[in-house]
């Protein structure tokens, strides 16, 4: 419910009011009834608001002032690095020569754009230690599909068709067991151990000639670098079957340690979240897949390559999984990629993930004496803490979260990984301040006393949003997706 209805007037309508001005219509007005079926015309006028343009003008960019962005405040979403993007970026977008082309222009009058795509494809290969990219997946979990859709090709290629089983650890990004799903494949899920790693044992219980693969993220959703990578690419090729680099989180070993190099065959890109793309809002994304040699024949096609001095699409790939976006990806996103990638160099790439992983450790100690630590070890860009202790005390840690936004913050991803009760998984990301990280460690500590002196204030929170606690589960099962001019502010 609105707290403050007055401040909070949706319907603005007043009879008469208009918003634009029409020249009068200088041609004969058609008779719809010769067009179409007298059931699809409108019998009475729509109900549209009626406001000036000064009017709405004012309700959207209030609206606007009202959502939370990188650009407006801190944003440690973990596991989705939500890191400023660089204006640099956007101005590079709208050159005009990359804005006002098309997609269906002749090669020869697009090569400048080509090019920037094939040095991009060039810049990825080496950042992630594979033999070839495509840049055609549009986002991060499309990215998983293609890579696996390949590594069914090539068993299928090599009448390897029983090999059915797609393992993947408990502390997974859901959209990995979703993708192998859709791919085809059965998964079976990997144990973690009591350090919040792959559990060695329990792999090798589990690999078999049925393997298709492994999916890992490295460092994974615990903030944790899996030291035994090495073994598990030995295991996993061992029996056949093929490795997959989930790489969200590759902000935290960007031009550290590459996944080709661990032994991984395959690996997605989130270009709007390593790469600074925009990240959020429903996209657009980029998931790029970078594949190992034996792999090459299966790329989606067609794959872009360099004839001479002509940059060209070559279609034909007998062996190739065929297209799988339209034209050949989010070309938008490879720009502010292709920017970020050549204004930081090799050295701000590694800059990145140096500041990165001290972001995350100085905050991980600062909240340590308030909240349990369920992995003590150090983590990489990102950590989880639980709630458990200020579950006991009757605050959950949806709470906590809800009341944080008092403070300015968006949340951090709660309750996943999966296999960390309570969880709150945090990421402060390379691009913030110390005195943003020293802010939000004083907002989490106090709401960590709150808890235990005055917890109906954690409890009921927010307080200073726009709107109240909302029923969530009626929010999610019946939204008002609709404008209606008798919609109310209940």
């Amino acid at each position: 419910m609105h707290k403050d209805n007055q401040a909070l007037i949706f319907e603005i309508t007043k009879e008469g009011r208009i918003g634009y001005s029409l020249p009068e219509l200088d041609v004969p007005q058609l008779d719809l009834s010769d067009l179409l079926p007298e059931g699809n015309i409108r019998q009475v006028e729509a109900e549209l608001p009626e406001v000036s343009e000064l009017d709405i003008m004012r309700h959207y960019t209030a609206l606007s002032n009202r959502n939370h962005g990188v650009d407006s405040g801190f944003y440690p979403l973990g596991s989705c690095t939500m890191k400023y993007n660089p204006k640099i970026n956007e101005s590079v977008a709208r050159f005009p020569g990359f804005a006002n082309i098309h997609p269906l222009q002749d090669e020869s009058t697009v090569q400048g754009a080509l090019e920037m795509m094939y040095d991009l494809q060039q810049h990825l290969v080496e950042i992630t230690g594979m033999d070839e990219v495509t840049l055609q997946p549009a986002a991060g979990a499309h990215g998983e599909w293609t890579a696996l859709m390949m590594i069914r090709a090539f068993h299928e290629a090599n009448g390897e068709t029983h090999r059915t089983k797609v393992l993947v650890p408990d502390s997974a990004h859901g959209t990995n067991p979703a993708s192998a799903t859709v791919a085809g494949f059965d998964t079976v899920t990997v144990k973690s151990n009591d350090n919040g790693l792959v559990d060695i044992e329990d792999l090798k219980a589990k690999v078999g000639t049925d393997t298709a693969a492994l999916m890992l993220t490295n460092p994974n959703t615990l903030g944790l670098f899996e030291e035994d990578i090495l073994e598990m690419a030995a295991i996993v090729h061992g029996v056949g079957g093929k490795l997959y680099y989930d790489g969200a989180n590759l902000n935290a070993v960007l031009s550290k340690a590459r996944p080709g190099d661990m032994g991984f065959d395959a690996v997605h890109l989130n270009l709007h979240k390593t790469f600074t793309g925009p990240h959020g809002g429903g996209g657009p994304g980029s998931g790029p897949v970078g594949v190992k040699k034996e792999l090459i024949p299966y790329l989606p096609k067609p794959v872009l390559v360099k004839k001479k001095e002509r940059i060209t699409f070559e279609h034909n790939r007998p062996q190739s999984i065929g297209r799988v976006k339209p034209f050949y990806g989010n070309f938008g996103i490879y720009l502010r990629a292709y920017t970020y990638i050549r204004s930081m160099g090799p050295d701000g790439l590694k800059a990145v993930t140096e500041y990165a992983v001290l972001n995350a450790n100085y905050m991980m100690r600062k909240l340590e004496p308030y909240f349990d630590l369920p992995f003590t070890q150090h983590c990489k860009h990102e950590f989880v803490i639980s709630g458990r202790r200020q579950k006991k005390l009757g605050v959950r840690t949806l709470d906590m979260a809800k009341r944080l936004l008092d403070f300015g913050y968006h949340p951090p991803t709660i309750y996943f990984p999966l296999n960390v009760e309570e969880g709150m998984m945090i990421e402060p990301t390379e691009t913030e301040s110390k005195e943003t990280l020293d802010s939000f460690i004083d907002a989490m500590i106090q709401i960590a006393k709150e808890v235990e002196e005055n917890p109906e204030i954690v409890q009921n929170a927010p307080h200073t949003t726009v709107i109240n606690r909302l029923d969530e589960t009626k929010a999610a099962r019946q939204p008002v997706l609709r404008y209606s001019k008798k919609m109310t502010n209940e």
